[in-house]
């Protein structure tokens, strides 16, 4: 268990990427499905970059505190942005185009978070020092929003990989796909305790975060 002082660093660094790397992958999904033809997360609200809006008291505060506390990784999720599949123009084709809204945001956010890194390290090295967190901030941008992409482009229901790939299955079979989606936590549990989480996270977290780092010069 950390001190107090270390885990209050590790909150002022990453409370401010986590949630709006949660927050706008929400958003991302609702204002997708707006433009597809289903307005019922525009009309919910949803559809801004409020925190307040998406936070879930577990996924969003409670989780990703207890990761801080016994870990180096981080994860947690906002509440789910409604979308009424039906009121979407081509559902299946445009429902894999809304899930994959989500983590095509985080990867923008990525490389956001990387820009935001450079930016500070070029202040810091003029001897603006409070610029220092921002670079801890900017690293902490790039892991939280990858690992939720990477995490989300599982294709598990209900995560956003398995919308993405029912875009490419008959009707039937993405019904039978989708059944499986009351397990899906069940079976996500059992990769990140068994290790293949990170045999299947691993090696294209650290290819796009040596890319990102290559690209930015960090």
């Amino acid at each position: 268990m950390e001190n107090p002082a270390e885990l209050i660093d590790k909150i002022a660094i990453w409370a401010i990427p986590v949630l709006f790397a949660i927050t706008v992958h929400e958003a991302a999904h609702g204002w997708m499905a707006s433009k597809f033809g289903d307005k019922t997360a525009l009309m919910m609200g949803r559809v801004t970059l409020n925190p307040i809006k998406h936070i879930d008291i577990i996924g969003t505060v409670i989780v990703p505190i207890l990761f801080l506390l016994t870990s180096n990784f981080i994860f947690g999720w906002a509440k789910p942005v409604p979308v009424n599949w039906r009121n979407l123009k081509k559902p299946q084709r445009d429902g894999s185009l809304v899930a994959l809204a989500g983590p095509a945001s985080n990867l923008l956010m990525a490389l956001f978070w990387a820009l935001i890194a450079k930016l500070a390290i070029l202040g810091a090295q003029f001897g603006f020092e409070p610029l220092k967190l921002f670079i801890f901030m900017g690293v902490a941008g790039i892991q939280i929003n990858l690992m939720l992409l990477l995490v989300n482009l599982i294709p598990v229901p209900p995560l956003d990989g398995s919308r993405i790939i029912e875009g490419f299955m008959s009707p039937r079979a993405a019904m039978k796909f989708d059944a499986i989606a009351p397990y899906g936590i069940l079976i996500l549990l059992v990769f990140m305790f068994s290790g293949l989480f990170a045999l299947i996270i691993g090696p294209p977290y650290y290819f796009l975060a040596n890319g990102i780092a290559r690209l930015f010069g960090l």
